[in-house]
């Protein structure tokens, strides 16, 4: 990929989203996809369960951080969220009815063990229990992921990402999802997105736990990519016939406006985000000039440790992302801005479904790996209209321009093997609180009201469309 890229309108970018029946008679057409591909949706533990202290559960890094003033938009907490604890099963009917294969969804380690380590937590096992039965009572495959940010703070208190035992607390919490869930999850990952919780929350300090230090951010990436290969060594002794994995934000990096005293950020930013991880988990080394600022904190036998083999690579993709020069900034660089012509989403990130395809077939020639694009989504600012009725074009678009590229690089000979929409519903999106709604279905957070959207009507005519039924 070059710097700058010339401005390019999503396919069919005009049309609006529409009925079912409308999409029916639209023109939709099939677009090839192998009768197995797998189509799902996504969510995260701390961004839809609420029930924050409920049945036992203990606090995590993000309970503590909300009440932090002015670390999330309007204040706003992870406490109640979708409430998708007491409502799980509405909303797994919702699923079932937009025809999803596979759910991708992340334990809460507090919820399961209240301090991290030591005491487990009976009901907090019990609801995974019985949201993963249901789903495969309904034909749905769960895909369950280790970690999705949610540090329990029992933890963080003993140094969290910082302290290196905590490999070995990640490996104990492994064993006990494998001994729990295993006879019926067989789709396990590690980790979500670990270059983004380290950067943004170890180097930029912008997320839990909100620490801004070059060498916090060094050695947190370094103890991840250790738990990362202890708990695989878990999970496949304990766990016969699974399939495991770990899942990348990958995205392509650019300095600001281009600019040539923005390139070195450029590739700082490329290495801490796009290779900080996949690189030592699965070639064996860090990239070059990773590898000589971690190399203070590796000890012999750890890259062994680190890359072990596993099944399949989660690819997590939005837009591209651009670098500034910064000598000021804890690691030597500033986030940028897109290009000001970029194509936007309604929350403002830059579209470019062509770099989708570029960095899905630049993963595969990289790693060697079957992928599934476990997140791609469109944020924006939805409203239902005076019917009751939620009309997301934006999202329409930007999902049809998205899954005809992966398509495209499908067609060049990349092995994606499956997409799965973030999110199934409108959720607490981090530092942006509930501002930004990513959701096929749309939630009113006061009354926890569920409303699918006209972007959840597409995504079923699309599955039904390439299963050919």
């Amino acid at each position: 990929m070059v710097a700058t890229q010339k401005k390019k309108k999503l396919a069919d970018g005009n049309k609006p989203a529409r009925s079912n029946n409308d999409l029916e008679a639209s023109g939709e057409r099939r677009l090839g996809f192998p009768k197995d591909f797998v189509w799902g949706v996504s969510t995260s533990a701390y961004q839809i369960e609420g029930a924050a202290s409920d049945d036992g559960k203990g606090p995590s890094i993000w309970d503590t951080h909300c009440l932090q003033k002015g670390r999330v938009a309007n204040g706003d907490t992870g406490d109640v969220a979708c409430d998708h604890y007491h409502r799980w099963p509405d909303d797994v009917r919702l699923m079932t009815d937009i025809g999803v294969s596979a759910y991708r969804f992340s334990v809460s380690w507090p919820r399961v063990l209240p301090r991290g380590r030591g005491q487990t937590n009976e009901k907090g096992l019990d609801f995974y229990d019985r949201l993963i039965d249901r789903l495969l009572a309904t034909g749905i495959e769960p895909w369950l992921c280790l970690y999705h940010w949610d540090l329990p703070k029992g933890l963080d208190e003993l140094g969290g990402w910082l302290n290196r035992d905590i490999a070995g607390w990640f490996a104990d919490y492994a064993t006990l999802i494998a001994r729990r869930y295993g006879d019926r999850v067989k789709r396990l990952a590690t980790f979500n997105e670990p270059s983004v919780f380290t950067l943004f929350g170890y180097g930029f300090g912008w997320n839990a736990p909100a620490v801004a230090d070059r060498t916090a951010h060094l050695v947190s990436i370094h103890h991840v990519n250790l738990a990362h290969g202890t708990a695989i060594d878990v999970l496949r002794t304990m766990v016969p016939g699974a399939k495991l994995g770990i899942i990348h934000n990958r995205q392509p990096c650019h300095p600001e406006n281009g600019l040539e005293a923005n390139k070195e950020a450029a590739l700082l930013l490329d290495e801490h985000w796009n290779k900080a991880f996949p690189d030592p988990q699965l070639l064996g080394h860090y990239s070059p000039r990773l590898a000589v600022a971690i190399e203070p904190f590796v000890r012999s036998g750890d890259m062994a440790r680190i890359c072990r083999p596993i099944d399949w690579f989660g690819l997590n993709h939005y837009s591209p992302i651009y670098a500034r020069a910064d000598a000021a900034a804890p690691i030597g660089y500033a986030w940028g801005d897109a290009p000001v012509e970029a194509p936007r989403s309604g929350i403002g990130w830059p579209i470019y479904p062509e770099a989708f395809r570029d960095e899905l077939m630049n993963v595969a020639s990289t790693y060697k790996m079957p992928i599934y694009v476990t997140e791609n989504g469109c944020g924006g600012s939805d409203m239902p209209d005076s019917a009751s009725k939620v009309h997301d074009h934006e999202r329409v678009d930007y999902l049809r321009a998205y899954t005809s590229a992966m398509k495209q690089a499908m067609d060049e000979g990349t092995d994606v093997r499956g997409y799965f929409v973030w999110s199934l519903l409108d959720n607490f999106e981090w530092g942006s609180g509930y501002g930004n709604r990513f959701g096929l279905v749309w939630v009113d957070f006061a009354t926890q009201t569920r409303i699918p959207k006209d972007s959840a009507a597409w995504y079923a005519g699309l599955i039904h469309r390439e299963r050919g039924r």
